[in-house]
Parts: structure tokens; C-alpha cells; sequence
């Protein structure tokens, strides 16, 4: 198991919170953490970031110990890369984003989170090809013949900038797909609720929860990427619920973008239920989801959830959440209740009288409601349901009373 030692820089006071997420991080990549050195930085350095005497104290730290890679938990520039590994003896040398790429590449699962990864990767990669030399020429796998005076960095450029072409042409054509799949539920009247927030608040566990999807429950970063989608009743009204990739602090914006497609689901979703954790800094977490969504154009109706507070018995403090345990079942019919009262305003419950006669042209308008009983009567079916209210006039003629 490869060992990694943490540079943790001061910046400001959120450097604990970006520390413990860095170890999480080290732990969800199959790595051990082995431990941090603190930096308090007033100007950086731009060839290495840390003054010189810092990195000959870290290079003392790990002299004669061999397998240990550095984190440092924040963002170099190429340059920086390589001269803090200098300083080092030649010691791998990685920031924050490479870590959270290397996650994100061995937890993609079907081919548009492959395409996403691997795009979001190539994008980061891209400009960092200065000065690594000929070394790179393994990377790109299956470079062609370089040009009269072609440079193999610019054979590698050329290379990697067309497979970015390639990759996105291809995402472009899932959203395509995906948006054809939006216009199919609108017409269907499939109302649509978007589980999303910070990494590891317990998202899949919830829906499992509620649809028994059967989805991987793990305490790790990022333990899920592609979204999974599955229906659930609640009130007789049907709903499908979407699961979708976590957040976390200083996500790299190439992630944010390559992962654009799959947040679709949260962007044109109905309701999004904002999940966040009891145990951990849930203002936080929710501040960090909202302002990753709202840079992405979201403007939906949403409700703050608080999950895994199983522990808590004074839950006074947290009134404009729902409050929950995903794991243990705790409050779940509230949070169904309050799904509910989110839509309610846009249903009417009524009762129908469909006559005989005219079951056959009733048939093409039965999924326009969520029924709840039927009762059969001399003059014909009567039928107790919800409607959504846009739906309403065409079953004008049928209704009894609402």
C-alpha cells in the first residue's frame, strides 16, 4: 500500500476542515496517510510554494524513508510540481486535484463517467505538459509519427487536444440523449427529485432507503459516481429520484464541468433534496453544494436534509432541515410528508365518474392522475385520485367533485 505524507498550508482558517478531507481522500484512493506537515503561507513562493527551509525540513522528515508520495492539499502549477520534487530527492510529488482524479478514475463505472474522467484528466493534464519532457510520450498511448521538426511535447499536445475534441463531441451526444430523456418524462408527467450535496453524507444509503435501488453503500469519498435513477410512490403520486455525484470543497473546475452532463438530472430535476451530515460541518457542506449548483444554473426548489442523526436528541438547533437517519429509518415518513407538501399546491385530489360508454376514451387519460381507489357503480367507474392541476381541464367532463 503506497504511503502518503501530507504538505497542509495555512491560507486561512479552513485549513482543518481541507486537512481532514485530504486524509479521507488519501484513504478513499487505497493509500495510508502517514503524516502532516503545516505551513503557514503570507507569500508564495512561485517556483516551489513553500520557502526553501520548509522543504529542507520535510526533506530531513522523510530522508531514508522509501514508498512515501507527497499530497500537497491545494493546487501547483506544473513548475511547481517539479521543483518541490527536486527539493525532495526525486519524491512523487502530487496536489490535491491529481488526487481527486486518481479517485474519481478507478471509481467510474459505465462509459459516460469513463468519458467524463477521463476528459476532466486530459483537461488538467493539457497545460501541465511544459517542461516534463519526453516522459509524456507514454501517456498518450498510440501517438502517430511526428512531423518534420515536430517536437514530441508538441506531438503530445496535438495528440491530447484531439482526444479532448473527441471526448467532448461524445458528451455532447449524451446530452443530446439526455435531454430527449427530460422531454419524454415532461411528457409523461414524471416528476423528478435529485439527491445531491457533499461526498459521503449518505445520498445512497437514503435511496436506498426509499427505493430499495440497491445501491453501493460505503463510507469512503466519492464512494458512487454515475447516477442512478429509480422510481418511488409517495401519496399515490409517482416520483423518480435520482442519486448524483458528491461535492466537496475546492472541487477542481474541470470535474465541475466534465461531470456537467450528469448533474443535468439535479439542473431540470422538480425538487432537490440538499443532503447533508450531522456529524460533520453541515453548514459547510450546504453552503459548498449551493454554491457548486448555482454556478451551474440551478434555480429549483429544494429541501435541506440532515442525514445520520441517529445521536442527536435535541434536534431544536437544525429546524430548517429535515431531519433523518438514512441508515436506520429514523423520520423517513417525514421526509416523504414534507416531498409531499412540496407538491401538494400543484394537485387537487377529486373524484372522478367515468361512465361506461366511455372507458375506452378514458384509458388515454388514466396517467394524467395517481389513483387511489375505484368504486363500481350502476352509471359507471367512480375513481379517487390526485391530479396535477395543469391537468385538470382534460378531465373536465369527468370530474365529480375536487
Amino acid at each position: 500500500m503506497e504511503k502518503v505524507y501530507v504538505i497542509q498550508p495555512r491560507l486561512d482558517d479552513n485549513c482543518r476542515a481541507l486537512h481532514e478531507e485530504a486524509v479521507a481522500l488519501i484513504e478513499s484512493a487505497g493509500a495510508e496517510y502517514c503524516g502532516t506537515t503545516y505551513q503557514t503561507i503570507k507569500n508564495i513562493n512561485p517556483a516551489t510554494y513553500l520557502g526553501s527551509g520548509k522543504l529542507e525540513h520535510i526533506r530531513s522528515l522523510l530522508s531514508g524513508l522509501d514508498d512515501i508520495a507527497v499530497l500537497f492539499n491545494g493546487s501547483l502549477s506544473p513548475s511547481q510540481t517539479l521543483n518541490i520534487s527536486a527539493a525532495l530527492d526525486g519524491r512523487k510529488v502530487i496536489d490535491r486535484t491529481t488526487l481527486i482524479l486518481d479517485i474519481f478514475a478507478g471509481r467510474a463505472t459505465s462509459a459516460e463517467g469513463k468519458i467524463q474522467v477521463e476528459l476532466a484528466q486530459l483537461k488538467y493534464l493539457y497545460p501541465r505538459l511544459k517542461g516534463k519532457g519526453e516522459a509524456l510520450s507514454r501517456l498518450g498511448g498510440g501517438i502517430g509519427s511526428r512531423g518534420p521538426g515536430e517536437t514530441q511535447l508538441e506531438t503530445d499536445r496535438r495528440h491530447i487536444r484531439t482526444r479532448i475534441n473527441y471526448l467532448e463531441q461524445r458528451l455532447k451526444d449524451t446530452e443530446r440523449r439526455r435531454a430527449l430523456t427530460v422531454k419524454r418524462r415532461e411528457k409523461r408527467n414524471i416528476r423528478t427529485i435529485a439527491l445531491v450535496g457533499y461526498t459521503n453524507t449518505g445520498k445512497s444509503t437514503l435511496m436506498n432507503r426509499l427505493t430499495g435501488a440497491g445501491v453501493l453503500e460505503k463510507d469512503a469519498l466519492f464512494a458512487t459516481l454515475d447516477p442512478t435513477a429509480r422510481m418511488m410512490n409517495i401519496g399515490g403520486l409517482d416520483f423518480l429520484l435520482v442519486d448524483t455525484v458528491g461535492f466537496l470543497q475546492d472541487l477542481p473546475h474541470e470535474l465541475i464541468e466534465a461531470f456537467r452532463s450528469t448533474l443535468e438530472s439535479a439542473l431540470n430535476c422538480d425538487l432537490a433534496l440538499i443532503v447533508c451530515d450531522a456529524t460533520g460541518d453541515h453548514d459547510m457542506q450546504f453552503t459548498t453544494t449551493m454554491q457548486t449548483l448555482e454556478g451551474l444554473g440551478f434555480d429549483r426548489p429544494y429541501l435541506k436534509v440532515l442525514n445520520k442523526c441517529e445521536d442527536i436528541e435535541d434536534l431544536t438547533p437544525y429546524a430548517d432541515f429535515v431531519c433523518i437517519s438514512a441508515k436506520y429509518g429514523q423520520n423517513i415518513d417525514g421526509l416523504k410528508q414534507a416531498v409531499y407538501d412540496v407538491f401538494k399546491e400543484r394537485f387537487t385530489d377529486c373524484t372522478l365518474c367515468v361512465p361506461y360508454s366511455e372507458v375506452s376514451e378514458f384509458s388515454s387519460l388514466a396517467e394524467d392522475i395517481a389513483e387511489h381507489s375505484r368504486r363500481y357503480g350502476e352509471d359507471g367507474i367512480e375513481i379517487d385520485c390526485t391530479v396535477e392541476n395543469t391537468r385538470l381541464a382534460r378531465l373536465k367532463k369527468y370530474i365529480k367533485r375536487a
